[in-house]
């Protein structure tokens, strides 16, 4: 399962495309890696591949997963998971809810789907914990069940919007080498935006600048 760009372009309305078309394969398993300055189009470019774009702006070029061109698929339909820099848990549901309230549909009856959720806490070192409240975990805590929680939907590409840039020295290393692990185990392409070199680096694939597309004078 491939995660393919195509001469994919971004921009507003009657204007220039906010960088140069971009053109890109990232393989099952493989992390590739979106950089540039603020503004560029970086979370943007992220928004147009999960079908999240906004009717402001216009796309151009494909995109396709495992040969199937989805861009003209409602973001829901895309099966591409997303996360961004806060570890975002509901807060009135319980850890395990939360785990389970992304859990894939084709998992079915209540003692399996809490199964696997037991067994996802378990993976990310957070056995025992179905019933705690999220507002009782550490900040690595929460990152982790917040990654299990996108990655029990099943998705068949990730999208990693600045993942780590909030939490300190310590806590980005153990969520690098956590969060690129599970894409590598359950071999999903993934495409992520940072402005963190160590970021970058730690991912072993291809990284990509971007800049402001030149416009003709």
């Amino acid at each position: 399962m491939s995660l393919c760009l195509t001469d994919l372009t971004v921009r507003l309305k009657k204007t220039p495309p906010l960088f140069p078309a971009l053109t890109l394969c990232i393989e099952p398993g493989e992390v590739a890696t979106v950089m540039g300055p603020s503004g560029v189009g970086k979370s943007t470019l992220l928004d147009a591949v999960a079908g999240l774009l906004s009717p402001t702006f216009i796309l151009s070029g494909q995109i396709t997963l495992n040969g199937v061109d989805i861009s003209p698929l409602p973001a829901e339909a895309r099966r591409i998971g997303l996360m961004f820099q806060d570890a975002v848990l509901f807060p009135h549901l319980s850890v395990g809810d939360n785990l389970a309230f992304g859990l894939s549909r084709t998992v079915k009856g209540r003692r399996v789907r809490r199964d696997t959720v037991q067994e996802a806490l378990t993976d990310a070192g957070l056995p025992g914990m179905y019933d705690r409240d999220p507002a009782s975990l550490s900040g690595g805590q929460k990152s982790r069940a917040a990654l299990m929680r996108t990655l029990l939907a099943d998705p068949a590409a990730l999208l990693l919007d600045e993942p780590f840039s909030k939490l300190d020295a310590g806590l980005r290393d153990e969520m690098r080498g956590f969060t690129f692990t599970h894409i590598r185990k359950r071999e999903i392409p993934t495409l992520m935006v940072t402005h963190d070199p160590e970021d970058a680096e730690a991912t072993n694939g291809p990284i990509i600048t971007l800049s402001k597309a030149e416009t003709s004078r």
